[in-house]
């Protein structure tokens, strides 16, 4: 009963904010345009996908490490009062993961649902959702793992370019070193490590758009075919949602605050 008192208060507290708000109305803006000037659903997704793949997990990991430690004095305080941590631990995931699905939904699901909603745009939101969870998740691991503010939102900044723009170039340094040799098992591998390049092929796997997969959508296919290669990928995009969260609430419960 304390945990979803917690979790009310958590979705009010975050649904309130202003950047939350700016959020959810820059969505809708750039989802509207999108499928107003294109007339096929399919194409509107593609040119979306770009910017959940940036939009999202930044929001998401930089806006959850802030309200974590904006939110400190408050778990202070509960935390002296008969809850457990763990319970305090998810009741604040959850509060921001649903606030920010929200959001999402909100601001992709109504030009969606505008101008005729299809399985495809149902499946970025999906997409979106999951990428949501998983960089809420990491964000709260760094801001338990780290207690100074600055530095908790500068390893998120870190973990964010990592993800989105980094790792690709360290794709292509690894496939131009060893392009001699088969990699095809190796890229799969490497592509399960990135959930943004996990969050990409799942959508271009399910509109099966080959000449934009890129290597590692290319691989996914050809080992696992779209459908299997498309429920793979959405697999792991829950496994790296749950790990975070695991690692983050075991230190929560050991942490001395």
């Amino acid at each position: 009963m304390v945990t979803l008192k917690v979790l009310k208060y958590v979705l009010y507290d975050v649904l309130r904010s202003r950047m939350v708000l700016a959020y959810a109305l820059l969505l809708f803006v750039f989802s509207y345009a999108l499928f107003y000037l294109e007339s096929d659903p399919s194409k509107s997704v593609l040119s979306l996908l770009n910017i959940v793949l940036l939009l999202v997990p930044l929001v998401s990991i930089i806006f959850g490490t802030i309200h974590f430690y904006n939110s400190r004095e408050f778990i202070e305080m509960l935390l002296a009062q008969p809850m457990s941590r763990r319970s305090l631990f998810f009741s604040e995931f959850l509060g921001l993961a649903l606030s920010l699905t929200l959001a999402l939904v909100f601001g992709i699901g109504i030009p969606a649902i505008t101008f005729g909603v299809s399985a495809t745009s149902l499946f970025l939101i999906l997409v979106g959702v999951l990428l949501t969870f998983v960089f809420v998740a990491i964000a709260i691991w760094s801001a338990v793992v780290t207690n100074d503010k600055a530095r908790g939102i500068g390893v998120s900044l870190l973990l964010w370019f990592y993800f989105t723009i980094l790792y690709d170039g360290i794709i292509l340094l690894v496939l131009f070193y060893f392009s001699d040799y088969p990699m095809e098992k190796v890229m799969m591998i490497l592509s399960a490590l990135n959930p943004v390049d996990l969050g990409r092929i799942s959508v271009l796997l399910r509109l099966d758009v080959s000449a934009l997969m890129g290597y590692t959508g290319a691989v996914f296919q050809k080992f696992l075919g779209s459908i299997s290669g498309t429920v793979t990928a959405l697999a792991l995009l829950v496994l790296w949602s749950l790990l975070p969260l695991w690692f983050g609430n075991r230190y929560f419960r050991r942490k001395d605050l």
